[in-house]
């Protein structure tokens, strides 16, 4: 999963159904003028943790109820998402996630009239292998199925 317009590409990515707005996590979150926010970014943790710095629009402010169950203010931005071929544009709020495995979740307003989600189905997206001349993809047919929209 990529955000382009922020530069960041193989972002670890959990669907949230019971989430309503998408979340990212950030780090030392700055309030600039004309309604802008700065913020660092955390979009991978191993092997090594990675962060950019991104600069962007609050669109708006929300309370969210955190994992917890508390009402939380958080700061939400817009950008692209890329999730598989399909392309779309998408709020995030902004949250500190520091002891989450995903970094970003996918919530429902993200998902609803482009994507189907099915349960039975995990790491649906995974990095593509690059062949070789030593290696030769396998005919087995036990590949997950792609990011498609519904009919």
């Amino acid at each position: 999963m990529d955000l382009p317009d922020w530069g960041l590409k193989r972002v670890l990515a959990k669907i949230d159904t019971g989430a309503n707005t998408s979340v990212i996590d950030v780090r030392s979150l700055e309030h600039l003028p004309d309604d802008r926010v700065r913020f660092e970014v955390v979009y991978r943790t191993k092997p090594t943790r990675r962060t950019r710095w991104i600069e962007a629009e609050a669109v708006r402010w929300s309370v969210v109820k955190n994992t917890g169950g508390k009402p939380q203010e958080r700061v939400v931005c817009r950008t692209k998402i890329r999730i598989g071929e399909l392309e779309q544009m998408i709020e995030l709020s902004l949250v500190a996630r520091p002891r989450m495995r995903c970094r970003m979740l996918i919530g429902r307003r993200a998902l609803k009239g482009v994507f189907l989600v099915d349960p039975a189905h995990v790491n649906v997206l995974t990095p593509r292998r690059v062949t070789t001349s030593k290696s030769k993809p396998s005919n087995k047919s036990n590949s997950k199925p792609s990011a498609r929209k519904p009919k």
